[in-house]
Protein backbone atom coordinates (compact mmCIF):
# COMPACT_ATOMS: atom_id res chain seq x y z
CA UNK A 1 0.00 0.00 0.00
CA UNK A 2 1.52 3.16 -1.13
CA UNK A 3 2.38 5.76 1.61
CA UNK A 4 0.52 9.20 0.88
CA UNK A 5 1.79 10.69 3.06
CA UNK A 6 5.59 10.25 2.23
CA UNK A 7 5.03 11.46 -1.37
CA UNK A 8 3.17 14.75 -0.14
CA UNK A 9 6.10 15.22 2.35
CA UNK A 10 8.52 15.16 -0.23
CA UNK A 11 6.86 17.03 -2.99
CA UNK A 12 5.65 19.70 -0.03
CA UNK A 13 9.52 20.02 1.07
CA UNK A 14 10.32 20.70 -3.07
CA UNK A 15 7.97 23.74 -2.84
CA UNK A 16 9.36 24.93 0.16
CA UNK A 17 13.02 24.62 -1.45
CA UNK A 18 11.83 26.95 -4.62
CA UNK A 19 10.31 29.53 -1.82
CA UNK A 20 13.66 29.39 -0.08
CA UNK A 21 15.44 29.94 -3.44
CA UNK A 22 13.58 33.38 -4.07
CA UNK A 23 14.53 34.87 -0.80
CA UNK A 24 18.10 33.12 -0.94
CA UNK A 25 18.62 34.64 -4.39
CA UNK A 26 18.29 38.55 -3.42
CA UNK A 27 19.49 37.95 0.67
CA UNK A 28 21.05 40.42 2.01
CA UNK A 29 23.52 37.92 4.70
CA UNK A 30 26.23 37.13 2.53
CA UNK A 31 24.81 33.54 1.50
CA UNK A 32 27.77 32.06 -0.97
CA UNK A 33 24.99 32.38 -4.48
CA UNK A 34 22.71 34.96 -4.34
CA UNK A 35 22.92 38.14 -6.20
CA UNK A 36 22.23 40.46 -2.89
CA UNK A 37 20.10 42.70 -1.32
CA UNK A 38 18.28 45.21 -1.24
CA UNK A 39 18.95 46.65 2.21
CA UNK A 40 21.71 45.82 4.55
CA UNK A 41 19.52 43.73 6.72
CA UNK A 42 16.01 42.38 5.44
CA UNK A 43 14.09 40.92 8.15
CA UNK A 44 12.19 38.45 5.79
CA UNK A 45 16.04 36.88 5.33
CA UNK A 46 15.03 35.27 8.55
CA UNK A 47 12.79 32.77 6.19
CA UNK A 48 16.02 31.28 5.28
CA UNK A 49 16.98 30.72 9.08
CA UNK A 50 13.72 28.81 9.56
CA UNK A 51 14.21 26.45 6.68
CA UNK A 52 18.11 25.89 5.77
CA UNK A 53 19.05 23.65 9.03
CA UNK A 54 16.27 21.01 7.91
CA UNK A 55 14.54 21.33 4.98
CA UNK A 56 17.36 19.44 2.74
CA UNK A 57 18.17 16.53 5.57
CA UNK A 58 14.51 15.83 5.53
CA UNK A 59 14.88 15.45 1.86
CA UNK A 60 17.79 13.03 2.45
CA UNK A 61 15.90 11.39 4.92
CA UNK A 62 12.83 10.54 3.14
CA UNK A 63 14.87 9.53 0.18
CA UNK A 64 16.44 6.92 2.56
CA UNK A 65 13.06 5.77 3.15
CA UNK A 66 11.85 5.43 0.58
CA UNK A 67 14.84 3.31 -1.08
CA UNK A 68 14.06 0.73 1.36
CA UNK A 69 10.99 0.61 -0.09
CA UNK A 70 12.43 0.65 -3.79
CA UNK A 71 14.68 -2.47 -2.66
CA UNK A 72 11.76 -4.29 -1.64
CA UNK A 73 10.59 -4.79 -5.13
CA UNK A 74 13.78 -4.36 -7.29
CA UNK A 75 17.13 -6.45 -7.07
CA UNK A 76 20.39 -4.61 -6.17
CA UNK A 77 21.42 -4.41 -10.10
CA UNK A 78 17.89 -2.56 -11.17
CA UNK A 79 17.68 -0.07 -8.08
CA UNK A 80 21.66 1.13 -9.37
CA UNK A 81 20.21 1.15 -12.91
CA UNK A 82 16.84 2.91 -12.01
CA UNK A 83 19.26 5.49 -9.83
CA UNK A 84 21.65 6.19 -12.28
CA UNK A 85 19.33 7.40 -15.12
CA UNK A 86 17.47 8.78 -12.88
CA UNK A 87 19.78 11.07 -10.45
CA UNK A 88 23.51 10.94 -12.26
CA UNK A 89 22.40 11.44 -15.94
CA UNK A 90 20.65 14.67 -15.09
CA UNK A 91 23.40 15.99 -13.09
CA UNK A 92 25.89 14.48 -15.59
CA UNK A 93 25.00 14.93 -19.28
CA UNK A 94 21.96 17.09 -18.21
CA UNK A 95 24.58 19.90 -17.48
CA UNK A 96 25.54 20.07 -21.21
CA UNK A 97 21.49 20.18 -22.54
CA UNK A 98 19.86 22.03 -20.50
CA UNK A 99 21.99 22.98 -17.08
CA UNK A 100 24.56 25.43 -19.22
CA UNK A 101 22.06 27.67 -19.30
CA UNK A 102 21.88 27.73 -15.41
CA UNK A 103 25.99 28.28 -15.15
CA UNK A 104 25.13 31.37 -17.51
CA UNK A 105 23.20 33.09 -15.03
CA UNK A 106 25.45 31.40 -12.55
CA UNK A 107 28.68 32.76 -13.60
CA UNK A 108 27.32 36.70 -13.91
CA UNK A 109 25.94 36.28 -10.52
CA UNK A 110 29.75 35.50 -8.94
CA UNK A 111 31.18 38.33 -11.04
CA UNK A 112 28.48 41.22 -9.59
CA UNK A 113 29.62 39.31 -6.47
CA UNK A 114 33.27 40.06 -7.15
CA UNK A 115 33.05 43.26 -8.79
CA UNK A 116 34.60 41.78 -12.12
CA UNK A 117 33.73 40.75 -15.71
CA UNK A 118 32.55 37.18 -16.20
CA UNK A 119 35.66 36.03 -18.24
CA UNK A 120 37.26 38.63 -17.97
CA UNK A 121 40.77 36.70 -17.78
CA UNK A 122 40.23 35.05 -21.61
CA UNK A 123 42.88 36.48 -23.85
CA UNK A 124 41.49 38.74 -26.65
CA UNK A 125 44.25 37.39 -29.01
CA UNK A 126 42.40 34.12 -28.58
CA UNK A 127 40.11 32.66 -31.38
CA UNK A 128 36.42 33.38 -30.47
CA UNK A 129 35.47 29.61 -31.28
CA UNK A 130 37.79 28.90 -28.32
CA UNK A 131 36.96 31.06 -26.11
CA UNK A 132 33.44 30.68 -27.36
CA UNK A 133 34.01 26.77 -26.07
CA UNK A 134 35.87 27.60 -22.64
CA UNK A 135 33.06 29.58 -21.88
CA UNK A 136 30.52 26.81 -22.54
CA UNK A 137 32.34 24.50 -20.74
CA UNK A 138 32.40 27.03 -17.63
CA UNK A 139 28.69 27.56 -17.87
CA UNK A 140 28.62 23.40 -17.92
CA UNK A 141 30.42 23.09 -14.66
CA UNK A 142 28.49 26.67 -13.31
CA UNK A 143 25.07 24.86 -14.02
CA UNK A 144 25.49 22.15 -11.23
CA UNK A 145 22.91 24.43 -8.84
CA UNK A 146 21.16 22.34 -6.73
CA UNK A 147 21.81 19.40 -8.37
CA UNK A 148 24.33 18.87 -5.83
CA UNK A 149 21.46 16.73 -3.85
CA UNK A 150 20.92 14.95 -6.74
CA UNK A 151 24.57 14.25 -7.01
CA UNK A 152 24.94 13.49 -3.18
CA UNK A 153 21.96 10.80 -3.38
CA UNK A 154 23.24 9.04 -6.82
CA UNK A 155 26.55 8.25 -4.31
CA UNK A 156 24.78 7.61 -1.34
CA UNK A 157 22.10 4.74 -3.08
CA UNK A 158 25.57 3.18 -4.71
CA UNK A 159 26.94 3.14 -0.80
CA UNK A 160 23.45 1.70 0.63
CA UNK A 161 23.57 -1.23 -2.14
CA UNK A 162 27.16 -1.83 -0.58
CA UNK A 163 26.23 -1.95 2.69
CA UNK A 164 23.26 -4.21 1.72
CA UNK A 165 25.62 -6.68 0.79
CA UNK A 166 27.80 -6.68 3.58
CA UNK A 167 24.90 -6.21 6.49
CA UNK A 168 22.54 -8.38 4.62
CA UNK A 169 19.76 -6.64 6.51
CA UNK A 170 20.81 -7.98 9.78
CA UNK A 171 20.89 -3.96 11.44
CA UNK A 172 17.68 -3.44 9.93
CA UNK A 173 15.98 -6.01 11.14
CA UNK A 174 17.48 -6.14 14.84
CA UNK A 175 16.04 -2.16 14.72
CA UNK A 176 12.64 -3.48 13.67
CA UNK A 177 12.44 -5.81 16.41
CA UNK A 178 13.64 -2.93 19.33
CA UNK A 179 10.86 -0.45 18.64
CA UNK A 180 8.09 -2.59 18.64
CA UNK A 181 5.63 -1.83 21.06
CA UNK A 182 4.67 0.89 22.62
CA UNK A 183 8.04 2.55 24.90
CA UNK A 184 8.48 6.04 25.85
CA UNK A 185 11.80 5.29 26.62
CA UNK A 186 13.00 3.85 23.56
CA UNK A 187 11.02 7.10 21.55
CA UNK A 188 13.45 9.03 24.08
CA UNK A 189 16.83 7.20 23.17
CA UNK A 190 16.14 7.60 19.53
CA UNK A 191 15.72 11.26 19.81
CA UNK A 192 18.87 11.49 21.75
CA UNK A 193 21.01 9.16 19.30
CA UNK A 194 19.80 10.87 16.18
CA UNK A 195 20.59 14.20 17.29
CA UNK A 196 24.28 13.06 18.44
CA UNK A 197 24.41 11.57 15.06
CA UNK A 198 23.01 14.22 13.03
CA UNK A 199 25.53 16.63 15.30
CA UNK A 200 28.43 14.43 14.74
CA UNK A 201 27.62 14.38 10.90
CA UNK A 202 27.80 18.19 10.83
CA UNK A 203 31.32 18.61 12.44
CA UNK A 204 32.46 16.97 8.75
CA UNK A 205 32.16 19.76 7.31
CA UNK A 206 35.84 22.39 7.47
CA UNK A 207 35.13 25.32 9.91
CA UNK A 208 37.54 27.75 7.42
CA UNK A 209 37.85 26.68 3.76
CA UNK A 210 38.73 28.36 1.24
CA UNK A 211 35.71 28.06 -1.77
CA UNK A 212 37.75 27.75 -4.56
CA UNK A 213 39.60 24.54 -3.17
CA UNK A 214 38.62 20.96 -2.32
CA UNK A 215 37.18 22.39 1.17
CA UNK A 216 35.32 24.24 -0.45
CA UNK A 217 33.39 21.81 -2.53
CA UNK A 218 33.47 19.47 0.35
CA UNK A 219 31.44 22.02 2.29
CA UNK A 220 28.94 22.71 -0.18
CA UNK A 221 28.10 18.67 -0.53
CA UNK A 222 28.22 18.25 2.79
CA UNK A 223 28.27 14.04 2.18
CA UNK A 224 28.68 12.87 5.93
CA UNK A 225 26.25 15.31 6.93
CA UNK A 226 23.64 14.30 4.62
CA UNK A 227 24.32 10.60 4.74
CA UNK A 228 23.78 9.78 8.30
CA UNK A 229 19.49 11.32 7.62
CA UNK A 230 19.60 9.30 4.74
CA UNK A 231 21.03 6.26 6.92
CA UNK A 232 18.87 6.74 9.41
CA UNK A 233 15.63 7.37 7.01
CA UNK A 234 16.55 3.44 5.42
CA UNK A 235 17.31 1.77 8.85
CA UNK A 236 15.28 3.52 11.19
CA UNK A 237 12.42 5.49 9.63
CA UNK A 238 10.88 2.96 7.62
CA UNK A 239 9.54 1.10 10.02
CA UNK A 240 6.07 1.55 10.63
CA UNK A 241 6.10 1.23 14.16
CA UNK A 242 9.20 4.07 14.20
CA UNK A 243 6.39 6.23 12.27
CA UNK A 244 4.26 5.93 14.24
CA UNK A 245 6.23 6.66 17.19
CA UNK A 246 6.56 9.88 16.08
CA UNK A 247 2.71 10.36 14.89
CA UNK A 248 1.84 10.31 18.41
CA UNK A 249 4.43 12.50 19.90
CA UNK A 250 4.24 15.16 16.86
CA UNK A 251 2.78 17.97 19.18
CA UNK A 252 5.67 17.97 21.68
CA UNK A 253 8.32 17.64 18.54
CA UNK A 254 6.30 20.45 16.81
CA UNK A 255 6.68 22.98 20.18
CA UNK A 256 10.10 21.95 20.63
CA UNK A 257 11.12 22.93 16.73
CA UNK A 258 9.08 25.95 17.08
CA UNK A 259 10.53 27.05 20.25
CA UNK A 260 14.06 26.22 19.34
CA UNK A 261 13.81 27.33 15.54
CA UNK A 262 12.71 30.43 17.34
CA UNK A 263 15.94 30.72 19.39
CA UNK A 264 18.40 29.95 16.22
CA UNK A 265 15.92 32.31 14.19
CA UNK A 266 17.05 35.27 17.03
CA UNK A 267 20.64 34.13 17.48
CA UNK A 268 21.09 33.98 13.66
CA UNK A 269 19.24 37.67 12.45
CA UNK A 270 21.01 39.56 9.45
CA UNK A 271 23.66 36.45 10.24
CA UNK A 272 25.29 34.08 7.33
CA UNK A 273 23.48 31.04 8.84
CA UNK A 274 25.08 29.00 5.64
CA UNK A 275 28.06 29.18 7.36
CA UNK A 276 30.27 26.08 8.47
CA UNK A 277 30.70 26.99 11.96
CA UNK A 278 26.89 27.62 12.56
CA UNK A 279 26.47 24.61 11.63
CA UNK A 280 28.17 22.59 13.54
CA UNK A 281 26.42 24.15 16.79
CA UNK A 282 24.67 22.65 19.10
CA UNK A 283 21.52 24.73 18.35
CA UNK A 284 21.33 24.68 14.99
CA UNK A 285 21.36 20.95 14.84
CA UNK A 286 18.94 20.74 17.41
CA UNK A 287 16.29 22.34 15.53
CA UNK A 288 16.95 21.11 12.55
CA UNK A 289 16.40 16.65 13.97
CA UNK A 290 13.14 17.99 16.06
CA UNK A 291 11.45 19.50 13.20
CA UNK A 292 12.74 16.70 10.59
CA UNK A 293 10.63 14.30 13.27
CA UNK A 294 7.88 17.43 13.61
CA UNK A 295 7.74 17.21 10.05
CA UNK A 296 7.66 13.22 9.63
CA UNK A 297 5.00 13.13 12.49
CA UNK A 298 2.99 15.41 11.32
CA UNK A 299 2.67 13.93 7.15
CA UNK A 300 1.88 10.82 9.05
CA UNK A 301 -1.24 12.09 11.32
CA UNK A 302 -2.73 14.88 8.64
CA UNK A 303 -1.97 14.16 5.20
CA UNK A 304 -1.63 10.48 4.56
CA UNK A 305 -4.50 10.48 1.48
CA UNK A 306 -4.16 11.82 -1.87
CA UNK A 307 -5.98 14.19 -4.98
CA UNK A 308 -5.55 14.65 -8.47
CA UNK A 309 -3.94 17.82 -7.30
CA UNK A 310 -1.26 15.58 -4.95
CA UNK A 311 -0.75 13.27 -7.89
CA UNK A 312 0.33 15.09 -9.88
CA UNK A 313 2.72 17.18 -7.79
CA UNK A 314 4.38 13.43 -6.66
CA UNK A 315 4.80 13.17 -10.35
CA UNK A 316 6.25 16.09 -10.89
CA UNK A 317 8.21 17.23 -7.97
CA UNK A 318 11.42 15.99 -9.27
CA UNK A 319 11.59 17.17 -12.41
CA UNK A 320 10.23 20.66 -11.01
CA UNK A 321 13.46 20.74 -8.67
CA UNK A 322 15.22 19.68 -11.44
CA UNK A 323 14.36 23.25 -14.03
CA UNK A 324 13.49 25.46 -11.12
CA UNK A 325 16.48 27.01 -10.88
CA UNK A 326 17.40 28.24 -14.17
CA UNK A 327 13.95 30.28 -13.52
CA UNK A 328 15.28 31.59 -10.20
CA UNK A 329 18.72 32.68 -11.81
CA UNK A 330 17.82 34.43 -15.33
CA UNK A 331 14.68 36.27 -13.62
CA UNK A 332 16.33 36.95 -10.54
CA UNK A 333 19.03 38.32 -12.62
CA UNK A 334 17.70 40.56 -15.52
CA UNK A 335 15.19 42.14 -12.94
CA UNK A 336 17.85 43.37 -10.29
CA UNK A 337 20.25 44.32 -13.08
CA UNK A 338 18.04 45.18 -15.69
CA UNK A 339 15.07 47.04 -14.18
CA UNK A 340 14.17 49.49 -11.46
CA UNK A 341 11.19 47.56 -10.49
CA UNK A 342 10.32 47.87 -6.25
CA UNK A 343 11.77 45.23 -4.35
CA UNK A 344 8.92 43.77 -2.87
CA UNK A 345 7.31 43.64 -6.76
CA UNK A 346 10.66 41.61 -7.83
CA UNK A 347 9.72 39.02 -4.89
CA UNK A 348 6.41 39.18 -6.00
CA UNK A 349 7.43 38.37 -9.70
CA UNK A 350 10.21 35.55 -9.11
CA UNK A 351 7.83 33.69 -6.67
CA UNK A 352 4.74 33.63 -9.13
CA UNK A 353 7.29 32.78 -11.94
CA UNK A 354 9.18 30.02 -9.78
CA UNK A 355 6.12 28.69 -8.48
CA UNK A 356 4.37 27.99 -11.93
CA UNK A 357 7.37 28.13 -15.16
CA UNK A 358 9.10 25.11 -13.88
CA UNK A 359 6.11 23.30 -14.36
CA UNK A 360 5.55 24.36 -17.72
CA UNK A 361 9.15 23.13 -18.76
CA UNK A 362 8.72 20.42 -16.93
CA UNK A 363 5.41 19.56 -19.06
CA UNK A 364 7.33 20.58 -22.44
CA UNK A 365 10.68 18.47 -21.59
CA UNK A 366 8.91 15.25 -20.60
CA UNK A 367 7.62 15.28 -24.49
CA UNK A 368 10.64 15.58 -26.23
CA UNK A 369 11.95 12.38 -26.83
CA UNK A 370 16.21 11.69 -25.67
CA UNK A 371 16.28 15.01 -24.39
CA UNK A 372 13.94 13.81 -21.35
CA UNK A 373 16.29 11.51 -21.14
CA UNK A 374 19.11 13.59 -20.71
CA UNK A 375 17.52 16.46 -18.70
CA UNK A 376 15.18 14.29 -16.53
CA UNK A 377 16.15 10.45 -16.63
CA UNK A 378 13.07 9.29 -18.20
CA UNK A 379 13.51 6.50 -20.05
CA UNK A 380 9.53 6.28 -21.40
CA UNK A 381 8.61 7.03 -25.04
CA UNK A 382 5.35 7.75 -24.43
CA UNK A 383 4.48 11.44 -23.18
CA UNK A 384 1.38 9.24 -21.00
CA UNK A 385 3.98 7.39 -19.08
CA UNK A 386 6.69 9.82 -18.61
CA UNK A 387 6.39 10.40 -14.67
CA UNK A 388 6.95 6.96 -14.14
Amino acid sequence: MRKHWIDNLRWVTVLLVLFYHVIYFYNAKGVFGGIGGFYKVQPWDAIMSILYPWFMMLLFLVAGISSRYALGSLSHKEFIKSRTRKLLVPSTIGLFVFQWMVGYFNTRVAAIAQGTSPFAELSGDMPMVVQNAIKYFAYCLSGVGPLWFVQDLWLFSLLLVLIRLIEKDRLYERIGKYFQGDNLFKSFALFIVGFLLIWGGAQSTFSHPDPDSPQGLWNLYRPLAYLVPFLLGYFVFSHDAVQARYERSRFPSLVFAVISGALFTIVMYGKNDTDPIVLKTFLCNIFAWSAILAMLGCFRAWANKTSPFATYMTKSSYGVYVLHYLVIGSFGYMMKIHTTLAPWLQYVILFVAVMTIPFLLNEIIKRIPFIRWCVLGMKSTSASTCGK
